[in-house]
């Protein structure tokens, strides 16, 4: 038998090789077949599709500074995910629990850690440190490499759509009431105007435990730094995983 003799499999494997298009036809086969067997499963384990007890939707407030974490890039540099291992729960709290992240969309898993992660900063830091952090890292940070939002105080918080964007949130599963979507607008306002008329139905529609104060610290004004800072204020603590001991983290 002659050495150079192409068997069947070598002759299947050569036209593979020298046809651009059936590989690229089998690569995103491949990729395809590979995406479907690690997403697939996830849409029916009940652990990564269903709320966590007690996990409450945001305000509209708080989802408003959501919105604008997410334009402005803070996730470029602020993970949102605490991995179970023993530095980061002693650091950061109780380990990320897919549960929590149900009615985030897009959730903020990640590893890209230029800043600390943030899951689990709510109550951590006052509103005041907030502030002046965000208007200029350095103040509080000296050695901090994050740029300076200090726009977000004089800028208007845009609410004029804010009901369309609770009743999209609904379409995907968060559950927002009928009144919740009515009054978003309102309801934004009011939680950062704590003697206004409108501060009663934000506590009436989203719990007793619901934080109603200026949080840029000049009521009556309802800025971008109102939502951001509310939002970064309640990250963590819409559930009771935040309060568990860190003991019960590393089990």
């Amino acid at each position: 038998m002659s050495d150079d003799k192409v068997t069947p499999r070598g002759l299947s494997h050569d036209r593979i090789e020298t046809n651009n298009g059936l590989m690229i036809f089998l690569i995103l086969l491949v990729v395809a077949i590979g995406g479907l067997v690690e997403i697939v499963p996830l849409f029916f384990q009940k652990s990564t599709t269903e709320p966590i007890a007690g996990l409450q939707p945001y305000t509209a407030l708080q989802l408003m500074g959501r919105d604008i974490y997410q334009r402005e890039g803070c996730y470029n540099c602020h993970s949102q995910m605490i991995r179970p291992l023993r530095a980061e729960v002693l650091r950061y709290g109780h380990y990320s629990v897919a549960g929590e992240f149900v009615y985030d969309h897009p959730f903020q898993w990640g590893s890209k850690r230029t800043g600390p992660d943030l899951h689990r900063v709510g109550g951590k830091y006052s509103d005041e440190w907030h502030r002046i952090h965000l208007n200029n890292p350095r103040d509080v940070v000296p050695e901090s490499i994050m740029p300076a939002y200090a726009w977000l105080s004089r800028t208007e918080l845009r609410t004029d759509d804010l009901s369309d964007h609770l009743k999209a949130q609904r379409t995907v599963g968060v559950p927002y009431t009928d009144d919740m979507i009515v009054n978003a607008a309102a309801d934004a306002y009011g939680q950062a105007a704590p003697d206004s008329p409108q501060a009663e139905g934000v506590v009436k529609r989203y719990g007793k435990a619901t934080a109603v104060r200026a949080f840029d610290s000049r009521p009556g004004e309802l800025t971008e730094m109102d939502a951001l800072v509310a939002y970064l204020q309640i990250l963590g603590r819409l559930t009771d995983a935040a309060h568990k001991p860190v003991a019960s983290a590393e089990k």
